[in-house]
């Protein structure tokens, strides 16, 4: 059983004080993290641990601790060397890559180097295809490896020394990235990462650029408005409205009947042609969660004007359920012991026969070992 350092468990209740009281759980992923930083690995000691400071019992932080990969459940080594092989980086080389390091460091997936140095993984993707077939060492960058490359990297590595990676800051260990995701700041000369962003990354902008394609203006001071100031402008602009819609006041006899006025426009008066429906905020949580179970693209949207929203139609009598519960039952047997379900017992009882028929044969000596194969 490991005991952890004090250090550690100061550090502990750093992080669960990084949290409300009554949300001290939310302390967990980083919690897994900093016993990682001690151990190499999230151990069952590490678990305990976790359990122990957060007043959880172990199945929940072990649920936690198996559904993420950056945690591992075995010793790794100081460095984990992760290559891409989804489809693009597949399609650029990868396999070959991971097929390379295979055979060079003779291990396999999530399996680590003798020397506890180097831990394998194929991972499905590394969210890198721009730079494509990539490789991963503790999360860092190695962009457009190919097979000798990689090689080269895992050398220098196992000889002691650090490359630098194509993207990031400086290569560190697998413990030391552990304490960093903890949410401690890592101090040592160089951590942080001070190269710009790649070609790939800015293709993109370099395209818009050259074309003169550039978003429209935004004024990031813009103020966002509140509900009582959006209803309000809703109001005026219906108030506009129904006034253009309202009849010109009649002429003096004397002079020639003026042609009345035509009415103005929706769109003249507020520049939108939607109907006039209920604010959605107006409407409970309740009500606007059951409005968006759409069950078929027959069925018309609850906000649409002049439809309404569907209701349930009377529940099923108990008597129809229980019928079509029974005929579930009668359609789906249960399997017998040892059975699985939907084998046809005939061929069992031809097989035991013919079990029995062999023994049989064997000779009174076998007359024994007969019986109980009958018995059985």
């Amino acid at each position: 059983m490991t005991t952890f350092t004090e250090e550690t468990r100061l550090r502990a209740r750093e992080i669960i004080a990084r949290y409300p009281a009554d949300r001290s759980r939310s302390a967990l992923l980083p919690l897994l993290h900093l016993v990682q930083a001690e151990e190499g690995y999230v151990s069952p000691a590490g678990v305990t641990f976790c359990a122990e400071v957060l007043g959880l019992n172990k199945a929940q932080v072990g649920a936690v601790a198996t559904f993420y990969t950056m945690y591992k459940r075995r010793p790794t080594g100081d460095y984990l060397v992760s290559v891409c092989t989804n489809t693009m980086c597949n399609v650029l080389g990868g396999q070959e890559v991971y097929d390379t390091l295979v055979e060079h460091l003779g291990v396999g997936h999530d399996e680590t180097t003798a020397d506890g140095k180097i831990t394998l993984e194929h991972a499905e993707c590394l969210a890198a295809c721009d730079y494509g077939p990539v490789m991963t060492v503790n999360y860092d960058f190695f962009d457009g490896v190919d097979p000798q490359g990689a090689v080269g990297v895992v050398d220098e590595l196992r000889a002691g020394g650090r490359p630098m990676p194509t993207r990031g800051a400086r290569l560190c260990t697998l413990k030391e990235m552990a304490v960093q995701l903890a949410g401690f700041a890592d101090e040592r000369e160089g951590a942080v990462a001070d190269g710009g962003p790649g070609a790939a990354t800015l293709r993109g902008l370099r395209l818009a650029e050259q074309h003169g394609i550039t978003a429209p203006g935004y004024d990031p001071k813009t103020p966002i408005r509140s509900k009582a100031e959006a209803d309000r402008a809703a109001a005026e602009a219906k108030a506009k409205t129904e006034a253009g819609k309202a009849p010109a006041p009649a002429a003096p006899a004397p002079a020639a009947p003026a042609p009345a006025a035509p009415a103005a426009k929706p769109e003249q008066v507020t520049g939108s042609t939607a109907p006039d429906v209920k604010a959605p905020d107006d409407k409970s949580p309740q009500v606007r969660t059951a409005e968006t179970r759409q069950p078929d693209a027959a069925t018309a949207v609850p906000d649409a004007p002049g439809t309404k929203v569907p209701t349930d139609g009377a529940p099923p009598a108990s008597r129809d359920a229980q019928a079509a519960q029974a005929a579930g039952v009668a359609a789906n047997a249960p399997a017998g012991d040892g059975k699985p379900a939907g084998d046809e017992a005939g061929a069992q009882q031809r097989n035991l026969k013919e079990a029995e028929a062999e023994t049989g044969a064997a000779g009174a000596g076998s007359a024994a070992a007969s019986e109980t194969g009958v018995q059985k």
